[in-house]
């Protein structure tokens, strides 16, 4: 049987086939890229809007007195909320379980600056250092007075000023010196200066800057406090180190309304 001019109708047939499968080829392997393109639009999307979402550039803010809302961090790093003074927004009792709303009301802060609201974001970690904490300030039989020293040492050796105007004023109501205060602030040699107070501040400053702590400073601190006064002010160190790491990571600033009692370069 012949078609049109001359050509035989199977060959017309064969061709039409040949064309119809190529089609169907060009298209199932067009699908993979299409999908790619789809994927790669989406994607593209996303980050935008992420982007959108995330940026701190105008952060709000309310306060107990219904004051106007914050909305610039003034000199502070385009990355530090005005909320909080840190890298990471508020996190609000609303938005907390019970358990996260009994945290949130043992901080005590009306804001959300400091590590107990930046802990909240973990809410074991909040709840275990608390605990830590509570008992290493308060039931652990360190002198009150040299418990802030501690903690002004550790913010000293971490230059935290966050932790050091937190502190400064309850050492000073406990009835830690001001020469001793000043000593941990401005670096000073320990000379003259309680005994007590003077092996605390060797102490600090060689296990936190130098990470160790020779035989004599050593021998000297477990003389005067005892094996397990010692393991406790040690501790008492720790605690105060970790929580300066955190607020460091997240560039923790002091309130707007405060200035730094902490000489920091």
């Amino acid at each position: 049987m012949y078609s049109g001019a001359g050509v035989p109708r199977h060959e017309n047939l064969n061709r039409a086939n040949r064309t119809l499968q190529e089609t169907l080829v060009w298209e199932i392997n067009m699908k993979p890229v299409q999908i790619a393109i789809g994927l790669l639009l989406l994607a593209a999307t996303s980050l935008t809007v992420g982007h959108a979402l995330s940026a701190p550039a105008v952060q709000v803010t309310s306060n107990a007195g219904g004051a106007a809302a914050q909305t610039s961090v003034g000199t502070s790093p385009k990355d530090v909320y005005a909320d909080t003074g840190n890298r990471l927004p508020a996190i609000h009792r609303e938005d907390l379980d019970d358990a996260g709303k009994k945290l949130f009301d043992q901080k005590g802060a009306a804001d959300f600056f400091g590590p107990v609201s930046i802990r909240l974001y973990s809410l074991p970690v909040a709840e275990h250092m608390q605990a830590v904490n509570d008992f290493l300030r308060k039931k652990s039989g360190i002198d009150p007075r040299l418990v802030e020293l501690v903690i002004l040492v550790t913010a000293r050796e971490s230059d935290c000023a966050y932790v050091w105007n937190a502190h400064e004023p309850q050492g000073l109501k406990a009835g830690l010196s001001k020469e001793s205060i000043d000593a941990v602030r401005y670096r000073k040699p320990t000379t003259g200066l309680a005994e007590k107070d003077a092996a605390i501040i060797d102490l600090g400053r060689e296990v936190l800057r130098n990470h160790h702590a020779s035989s004599a400073t050593a021998a000297r601190a477990l003389n005067l406090f005892g094996k397990q006064g010692l393991v406790n002010i040690v501790s008492l160190m720790g605690d105060y180190a970790s929580t300066e790491i955190l607020l460091n990571s997240f560039d923790q600033h002091v309130r707007p309304n405060e200035k730094s009692l902490l000489p920091i370069p």
